[in-house]
């Protein structure tokens, strides 16, 4: 038998994306800015080169850091959640065998959803509830290292783009 193709999907990238665009969308924005207002107050390209280069890097920073701290609580909320979810199926594992019989509501008659509740549980509990009643799977955990990488990569490149045409735009002055 051949194997199964391997799928891909846009949801397996979209916690990078989603820094990704906020990034890029906060570099430009705040570097444009910044260098709009410089350009404005000096005539001295090299000001406005400093000043760029010193937004991009407050920019990339502080952004990195915010992102960094919101990731992290959403990580320690998935890990708490998760130690919960362990804790219960020690404790309680037929109420939370009964929670896996959700589906019902997906279509499923109450026999064949615990049947499907019972199999999955077997295999591995824990994945189980993870996935099914947490809604947590590899591709949508927080990786907080992952969007601060990212997130300073797409600033980084926002602001290069914004002060190469602003510097450009001052060499025609010129």
């Amino acid at each position: 038998m051949r194997p199964l193709h391997r799928e891909t999907h846009l949801i397996e990238r979209i916690g990078w994306l989603r820094a990704a665009v906020l990034g890029a969308n906060d570099g430009i924005i705040s570097t444009s800015s910044l260098l709009v207002g410089v350009a404005t107050a000096s005539t001295s390209t090299n000001e406005v080169i400093v000043a760029g280069v010193a937004g991009l890097v407050a920019g990339a920073t502080a952004m990195a850091a915010g992102e960094y701290v919101s990731v992290s609580s959403q990580a320690d909320t998935e890990a708490a959640d998760l130690t919960k979810e362990r804790r219960e199926l020690v404790e309680q594992p037929d109420a939370e065998l009964h929670e896996l019989t959700n589906y019902v509501q997906r279509g499923l008659n109450l026999l064949l959803a615990r049947q499907v509740a019972e199999a999955i549980t077997a295999k591995d509990a824990f994945a189980a509830h993870a996935r099914d009643e947490l809604g947590l799977s590899a591709h949508v955990v927080a990786r907080p290292i992952q969007a601060v990488y990212d997130l300073r990569l797409e600033i980084s490149e926002a602001a290069t783009k914004v002060a190469d045409q602003r510097g450009d735009l001052l060499d025609d002055d010129a």
